[in-house]
């Protein structure tokens, strides 16, 4: 058929109707199912090692407030610690802080998130931390101020409106919490999103030292989580020369996938000097330029600095409750060697910024990040979670609502 201007207009007026027929929702438009209920269901950790799933009100959302409908969230050393011990003494309690989902209803002042990028129903969002009148704390002033004094969805005390954590199914973000838009992330991306961004600043904080470079030579402690987040960190920043140190020899395998070069399975080895010898062996006959602290073991932090060669750099970052006093000997392990030693707590605002980079660039080098994610249940099954968690069956456990 001859196209004249005449046919031309008609093809264009049809596929600008099919376009915009209201029968075909806008992608960023929640879907017809996600009519909000009245009530949410939370799991509340109502005594050590038992949670209870109750049911609440969902509140008013108030013109600075925003309610989001859970996705997914992520186990956490510290939700095992509370499970086990309640260290923090917030019994009963919503926990849940490694979580994210889809924005569902907004108040009327909600325009923009924390990073300045426009906000809507129905993108996805993560939280990072609640803080206090703090003109100390400012998004873009790496290391100005720790930001471990603030508070954090997940663990918070209990109060009237209880959608206070991820380990529910609704989450009220009160006005003056931070929020992320996260939509151009997929649901596994995101769900790793907290526990990333305490490695991407642990690796700041270790660059303040001057001494992990290019060619550093890097040991790194402990392969949970955690450290294995640290190793795919640092390859994505190029450095190579990576050693890792554990006891689980799968969790060795998986650190070699994730970007180091060798491993150490402290299993094989009695004592802290064969174990070091190990250690420089791996390197070539080299002790480590710098090594990561991983674990929450005070033995390990003891023995890490037989590890690091003269003048290195060791980064803490195993304690984020109190495990208990290491014992190390000044003068042999800091000062005749002039170890520049950093520990590191949780995160800034900038270091989320940049973990959202820090993923996108991960995928794109091949490191398996999501296959860190090896189970997978339902709120209902919390509590198996957790003990499944606690018996190490696996890597990261997450909750995962349907």
């Amino acid at each position: 058929m001859e196209m004249n201007s005449a046919n031309v207009e008609a093809v264009v007026k049809q596929v600008l109707e099919s376009m915009l027929d209201k029968n075909i929702p806008s992608p960023s438009a929640p879907a017809a199912s996600q009519a909000i209920p009245k009530t949410a269901h939370v799991a509340m950790l109502t005594s050590l090692e038992h949670y209870d799933v109750k049911e609440f009100p969902i509140p008013e959302v108030g013109d600075g407030d925003i309610l989001v409908k859970v996705e997914g969230c992520g186990i956490c050393g510290t939700d095992a610690h509370e499970f086990k011990k309640d260290p923090f003494g917030l019994i009963p309690v919503a926990l849940g802080h490694e979580g994210t989902g889809e924005i569902v209803k907004m108040g009327k002042n909600v325009k923009v998130d924390s990073a300045g990028k426009p906000l809507k129903v129905g993108d996805k969002v993560v939280t990072c931390m609640i803080f206090k009148d703090d003109p100390d704390i400012e998004m873009f002033d790496l290391n100005k101020k720790n930001v471990g004094g603030a508070d954090v969805y997940g663990l918070l005390p209990d109060d009237d409106i209880h959608l206070n954590g991820w380990f529910s199914d609704y989450i009220l973000i009160r006005e003056g919490s931070s929020v992320f838009n996260v939509s151009d992330l997929d649901l596994d991306s995101r769900i790793l999103i907290e526990p990333c961004a305490v490695l991407v600043h642990a690796v700041e904080r270790a660059k303040t030292t001057g001494i992990l470079r290019f060619n550093s030579r890097v040991v790194v402690q402990g392969c949970g989580p955690i450290g294995l987040i640290c190793i795919a960190v640092l390859r994505t920043l190029g450095i190579e020369n990576i050693v890792a140190v554990d006891g689980n020899q799968q969790r060795l395998d998986f650190a070699k996938r994730m970007g180091a070069d060798k491993s150490v399975n402290f299993m094989e080895y009695k004592g802290i000097e064969a174990l070091s010898a190990a250690v420089k062996d791996a390197f070539g006959g080299h002790l480590a330029d710098f090594a990561f602290q991983c674990t929450g073991a005070p033995a390990a932090h003891s023995n890490i600095y037989k590890f690091i060669r003269n003048g290195g750099g060791l980064c803490e970052l195993g304690f984020f409750i109190n495990g208990g006093d290491a014992t190390i000997n000044p003068h042999f392990d800091l000062c005749s060697k002039e170890i520049n030693l950093v520990g590191s707590w949780v995160y800034t605002l900038r270091d989320y910024a940049t973990t959202f980079d820090f993923l996108k660039r991960a995928q794109a080098i091949g490191l398996p990040m999501k296959e860190l994610i090896t189970h997978r249940f339902p709120l209902e099954e919390i509590n198996e979670a957790h003990r499944t968690n606690l018996a190490q069956k696996g890597l990261k456990i997450a909750i995962v609502n349907k």
